[in-house]
């Protein structure tokens, strides 16, 4: 099937006749059905990745790519008067993620397709989402971000499970959405939902009835935990998900020919942060239903669970009140106090029991019974076993292993960069599209004048198209002859956008006092802030009220700029990453498991500026020093002081005068002028008496390093050697690469 059959047959016209939105649900149609005929279940075995989060971004490009007739139907398009691009915008990007834990999830499950494992996602249909942002009157503003329309990639099934709560049955819904390979099979995202849902009950914002589960139980990913009722609808949520996926996991390998018994020689479950936990008791419990003896089903359960963990972040490992899980889901607490009395009758070590101060510790359950406990960077992984899990790793040392992260190379070279992938393709052939390590051919052009040169050109008009793209979707007018400096991220006070923004404070002051760079500097933000995490929702208010006083300064505007994206999500992203000069990766050192950002700003020729934390130590690794700018206190300092407990932010503030006044500048009569008092101040003061995340003793080394790379910048063959050098070594953050391992070490699929 081509484009121009589809159409005909699906509008009885021609490709040129055919409006956008024609067009687009042709094609969606087509791929779908292309799609379709590559699906397979071979394999006896089979993997489920269970994830709250799927974060899979606009599918067209991606899938007429894995496809393999991207270039043909743009062709067809073109010779039709029409663009591939503009088509795109029709679709709506799926509301299914958050961040990089969902769009991780999204790069295993394409990684998986294309390397042909018997694997499929599971997952929630959320309707709305995490939210829309939107900034009003220089404030994140949450609103429902609806995606579901009757052209979408969801497909309709017929399974459905009955689901039981404390007093309440639901009957649940399946939807798939197909996850195309890169020349190979065709997976499933499977997403369970109810048809009791009920959008109407949102208001303009996100606030809506949050006792009223029948009606909203799949409208939110992650629902406003700032009171009790929003953390118990979010263990509602945990385990509408895993009882969906325990029946389909049984009855799929029952279908395959299971006695239950046998379940690990047929499914292997990942379980994908701490919000799938719940998978343990539920599968329990229903083996029970299907006469298998508790000691049996624990025995079997623990041979078939994998856990990820994604975080050093103790309050990120999820800890329910037992009265939450009494009263939504009852009938797994006497399964929960079992598996919590075995760890207690063989284990002396409290700080590792399941149930503690009147807490379910989700994370303890999952590493008690689970084969595998993963971290997903080594230094992540490192630190696991020495520090946040060492009680943990002591009692099981041979379950800790670590897969560091990685990205789908189709989306985020081929698809959002297709003018720098071809060229790469022309100099090294296309063997580094299903073996990204062949990227490293590159490195033999690093003296080559012309291939630098052509690298340059790329960024330039990759910058230029990013331009565009903003002053067409954001009237943000951004100049495309500037250094792109661009941290895009969740916000949150351990990634450290807040040191980010006191640089540009610094700078702002520095080019008042006549200090001007040699090259104007743009420096862009992009984030979401959780609806409860007021510190964060301060630092976007912050930006904000910069961008006013710093884009409107007659002496400071055409040298320094400073924007922050709204909605940030995949679309944005591949408009920004490709134009990314410098990259932003500051988190504080040992707090960042991996970030994934990171790998995909290099990918596509950004320098990273960043601490020694995640992945950037690979990175670091990998492209040698004199190719990524590093600074900061390392992740055993920064440890050693939470230890002691004897960090006070008010002596670096004392000992900096550079410092103070880019702290004091926070409540300033400029700043104060376009923002408000009482957001400005408790951050203000948030800094100056706690600064968690130690953000002021990386403060001067941070100015340093970063002049540094902007007096670099001006030596354009140097720099795009450091360009290259990225691009050659980011082979080893594939994801197609880390899921291999994942196999290998894990999950042993035939």
């Amino acid at each position: 099937m081509n484009l121009t059959k589809a159409v005909e047959a699906k509008w009885n016209k021609t490709v040129a006749e055919c409006s956008n939105e024609e067009l687009y649900i042709a094609l969606l149609e087509m791929t779908k059905e292309l799609a379709h005929e590559k699906e397979s279940n071979a394999g006896k075995k089979k993997v489920y990745y269970v994830s709250a989060e799927f974060l899979i971004g606009k599918l067209l490009s991606n899938n007429l790519i894995n496809l393999g007739i991207y270039d043909e139907v743009k062709k067809t398009l073109e010779d039709a008067g029409k663009t591939l691009a503009e088509i795109e915008e029709i679709e709506l990007e799926p509301s299914l993620g958050n961040g990089g834990l969902g769009r991780l999830a999204a790069c295993f499950l394409d990684s998986m397709a294309t390397l042909g494992m018997n694997g499929d996602g599971v997952g929630l249909n959320y309707h709305y989402g995490l939210f829309r942002q939107v900034f009003d009157w220089g404030k994140q503003k949450e609103t429902p971000n609806p995606w579901i329309t009757e052209n979408s990639w969801l497909n309709k099934t017929e399974v459905c499970y009955p689901i039981d709560f404390g007093g309440m049955r639901v009957w649940s819904r399946m939807y798939d959405i197909d996850v195309c390979g890169y020349n190979n099979r065709t997976t499933k995202l499977h997403l369970f939902d109810i048809e009791s849902v009920d959008e109407r009950i949102v208001e303009d914002t996100i606030h809506f009835d949050k006792e009223d589960i029948m009606k909203n139980l799949t409208l939110f990913l992650y629902p406003d935990d700032s009171d009790e009722q929003g953390r118990l609808l979010r263990v509602y949520q945990q385990y509408f998900m895993v009882s969906n996926a325990a029946h389909l996991i049984l009855d799929e390998a029952v279908a395959k020919g299971s006695n239950i018994y046998d379940l690990a020689d047929y499914a292997v479950i990942q379980i994908n942060d701490t919000h799938p936990s719940m998978i343990i008791p539920e599968l329990i419990r229903q083996m029970g239903e299907r006469g298998i003896l508790m000691n049996d089903a624990i025995k079997i359960v623990s041979k078939v669970c994998a856990y990820t963990n994604h975080t050093i972040l103790a309050e990120a490992l999820e800890k329910w009140p037992m009265h939450f899980l009494e009263k939504a889901v009852p009938q797994l607490m006497p399964i929960i106090r079992e598996l919590d009395n075995r760890i207690k009758e063989k284990v002396t070590d409290e700080s590792t029991y399941i149930i503690k101060d009147g807490l379910v510790h989700m994370a303890h359950m999952d590493i008690h019974y689970g084969f595998s406990v993963n971290g997903v960077a080594y230094l992540h992984t490192e630190i696991l076993k020495n520090t946040e899990l060492n009680n943990f790793y002591k009692l099981y040392p041979k379950k800790f292993n670590n897969k560091t992260n990685g990205i789908t190379f189709r989306r985020w070279f081929m698809e959002c960069n297709p003018e720098l992938s071809a060229y790469v393709t022309s100099l090294i052939g296309d063997d580094w599209k299903k073996d990204a390590s062949k990227l490293e051919k590159l490195g033999k052009f690093v003296n080559d004048t012309e291939v630098l040169n052509n690298i340059l050109a790329i960024k330039e008009s990759k910058k230029e198209a990013a331009v565009q793209y903003l002053a067409k979707t954001q009237n943000l007018h951004l100049n495309k002859d500037s250094i792109f400096d661009i941290q895009v991220k969740r916000l949150h006070e351990y990634k450290r956008q807040q040191l980010n923004v006191l640089y540009v404070i610094h700078k702002y002051f520095e080019i008042k006092a006549g200090n001007i760079p040699s090259k104007p500097i743009t420096v862009i933000f992009g984030a979401k802030a959780a609806p409860a995490y007021t510190i964060a929702k301060d630092i976007i208010h912050l930006i904000l009220a910069l961008q006013h006083v710093v884009n409107n300064d007659p002496h400071v505007r055409q040298h320094l700029n400073i924007y922050m994206v709204e909605n940030y999500n995949v679309t944005l992203a591949e408009k920004l990453i490709p134009a990314c000069d410098v990259s932003e990766q500051i988190s504080l050192a040992s707090k960042e498991a991996s970030g994934t950002g990171n790998m995909k700003f290099m990918l596509n020729g950004a320098v990273t500026l960043g601490t020694m934390d995640g992945a950037n130590v690979e990175i670091a690794e990998l492209v040698g020093k004199d190719n990524i700018y590093t600074f900061g206190e390392d992740s055993q300092t920064v440890i050693d002081r939470y230890e002691r407990g004897d960090y006070c932010s008010r002596d670096y503030y004392e000992a900096d005068e550079r410092l103070k006044r880019a702290v004091d500048f926070i409540v300033s009569d400029y700043v104060r002028r376009f923002g408000d008092d009482e957001c400005l101040y408790r951050l203000y003061n948030e800094l100056l008496n706690k600064d968690w995340f130690m953000t002021f003793p990386d403060f001067a080394d941070y100015v340093e390093t970063r002049e540094k790379v902007y007096a670099d910048y001006e030596n354009r063959e140097a720099w795009a050697k450091k360009m290259l050098v990225n691009i050659s070594k980011a082979g080893f953050f594939s994801s197609d690469r880390t899921i291999a391992q994942y196999n290998k070490d894990i999950w042993k699929l035939k």
